[in-house]
């Protein structure tokens, strides 16, 4: 738990990874290329002491993940959000099984998600109930720009879509982690539009939809669609690295955030290994938004624990120390403007 000027912080990083993007695994050229698009955000919105030579940003090893998460990292749990790309990695990039044996190590540290895909079909179907069996199951991860084959991407109001979310709602699977946020090459930017989880959200409002990069280059549209439903929330990964990099920017994207959707619905994620989580964390414990951005929420220290932990642990059912509580989730009703509910009309 991470400790600053008297005030305790309990940290949930919602958006980690453990991936093999070594040469060996690159199945073609989009692998090589996709960890080197990776790298290329890593190494320019890092600072430069945390920036990494290329051969340790492939793979980490397991001591290196509890080293950098845990030991000074000041992380707590963290949630696998697995990236399968079959087509572009021979083994997969970052798949469940694989980050699954790891957090059956440390199950006091890690929780993994599952991930589907609607084009495998009933198949997928049968997979994605043998993964929720397997490894108790509380949120899948959804990459609606992979490729499959000859299609170079999916929506999530897809029609085999709906039927995987009918089947994590029967399943106890509560929570979507959607990655809409910026292209990663040679994916296309328009598989990752953020506007098929607003028609989503509306036809199951019992499942919570995490919208990762919270739909960066796309914050506008995912603060819209954001505010009218209100089991929509907000990953701050990818957005948070700006924090070193273009401080004003980030500024406006979490008072953006704070205006429209409001303290309970934006969560933490350094995105690891892309970014490591403990200065993310310590400057963000630090950042106030400019005194002269008056248009936006003041960002207070009750709000920065409920976004670094205290609202992905009440997604999760994680329990925290008896002197926090969890922040509550959201009741599926109402549009929320800043922090105040307005009556929907």
């Amino acid at each position: 738990m991470y400790e600053k000027d008297g005030e305790r912080y309990f940290v949930v990083d919602g958006h980690i990874h453990s991936w093999d993007g070594r040469p060996s695994n690159q199945a073609n050229r989009y692998g090589e290329g996709f960890i080197n698009c990776f790298y290329d955000y890593h190494r320019n919105l890092s600072p430069e002491s945390e920036v990494w030579p290329l051969e340790e940003f492939w793979q980490q090893s397991e001591e290196r993940i509890l080293h950098d998460l845990f030991e000074v990292g000041h992380v707590d749990r963290a949630i696998f959000q697995p990236t399968y790309l079959t087509d572009f990695f021979v083994n997969g990039f970052n798949t469940t099984e694989q980050v699954g044996a790891l957090a059956e190590k440390h199950p006091d540290r890690f929780i993994v998600n599952g991930s589907w895909d609607p084009r495998d079909g009933e198949a997928g179907l049968d997979r994605l109930e043998a993964l929720a069996q397997r490894w108790n199951l509380r949120g899948v991860k959804l990459y609606t720009a992979e490729w499959k084959g000859d299609s170079k991407g999916w929506k999530l109001t897809d029609p085999w879509s709906y039927r995987y979310l009918e089947r994590c709602e029967e399943l106890g699977i509560r929570n979507i982690h959607v990655h809409k946020g910026p292209t990663i090459y040679p994916l296309n930017r328009d598989a990752f539009d953020v506007a098929d989880v607003d028609e989503a959200a509306s036809a199951f409002p019992d499942l919570r939809f995490v919208v990762e990069h919270v739909g960066l280059p796309r914050l506008e549209d995912f603060c819209w669609i954001a505010t009218q439903e209100p089991n929509v929330y907000g990953g701050l990964a990818v957005a948070l690295p700006f924090i070193h990099s273009r401080p004003r920017y980030f500024a406006q994207i979490i008072g953006e955030l704070l205006y429209w959707i409001g303290e309970d619905r934006i969560t933490f994620g350094s995105d690891y290994a892309i970014w490591t989580p403990r200065w993310l964390v310590e400057r963000f414990v630090d950042f106030q938004i400019p005194d002269d951005m008056t248009e936006y929420p003041e960002l207070t220290t009750a709000s920065k624990k409920k976004i670094l932990g205290l609202t992905m642990a009440g997604l999760y059912d994680i329990e925290v120390p008896d002197e926090l509580s969890a922040a509550p989730v959201p009741a599926a009703s109402g549009v929320a403007i800043g922090s105040e509910p307005m009556a929907p009309a």
